[in-house]
């Protein structure tokens, strides 16, 4: 037996959202977000206008994402993480926000919210953070910056910065197209896809002017 999904919920200015998916009270939706299948987005969350929650994302209370985001299937963005606009989680991403965790105290009580301090990860403008990566609070992936696959990330991430591996390092640069960029002299970086032209200073990047 076929048995037919049931048709999406709309709320007004296009905004989308599945009827499995739970927004609690409290949380805030833009206008043309679409929340999809499963999504739990929890009290004081807030998620920017035209941007997508695929299926069984998480977004913790108090978590902030911007405008035109995606946050793929099965992503966990713990509170009190910051996305900024722009911004693309991959499948099965995992934003911590515990440094320490543990779930008793050193008696052995099991902890509640006052035995711990939330540390968050941001996100800022335009970066990407491929599938299965995971970032462990508190850092910061900087503008147009890239983390490869299955990468793990322990310390911030420069602007334009690609990086990979366990623990994630710098490998190269990108544009704001994602493509990684060539360089033609030792401090300039051109991007193949669009001819945008950066230069380097100081371990740092920055578009020509």
């Amino acid at each position: 037996m076929t048995t037919m999904s049931r048709p999406p919920t709309r709320r007004g200015a296009d905004t989308v959202v599945a009827p499995t998916a739970s927004i609690e009270d409290g949380a805030r939706v833009g206008p043309g977000a679409q929340v999809w299948d499963q999504c739990v987005v929890r009290t004081g969350a807030e998620v920017g206008a035209d941007t997508i929650l695929g299926r069984g994302v998480y977004v913790g209370p108090g978590a902030r994402i911007g405008e035109r985001c995606k946050v793929q299937n099965q992503a966990l963005v713990y509170e009190p993480a910051v996305l900024e606009d722009g911004v693309f989680i991959g499948p099965a991403v995992v934003l911590t926000n515990d440094t320490y965790p543990r779930a008793v105290t050193p008696d052995g009580r099991l902890k509640g919210a006052e035995d711990w301090e939330a540390v968050g990860v941001t996100v800022r403008e335009g970066a990407a953070v491929g599938a299965r990566a995971v970032c462990v609070a508190p850092v910061t992936i900087g503008r147009w910056a890239s983390v490869g696959a299955g990468s793990v990330v322990t310390r911030d991430v420069p602007d334009h910065a690609l990086v990979v591996g366990s623990p994630a390092r710098q490998v190269g640069w990108v544009g704001r197209s994602g493509v990684p960029l060539v360089s033609d002299s030792h401090d300039r970086w051109i991007c193949p896809r669009s001819g945008e032209v950066y230069v380097e200073t100081h371990g740092r990047l920055e578009e020509a002017r």
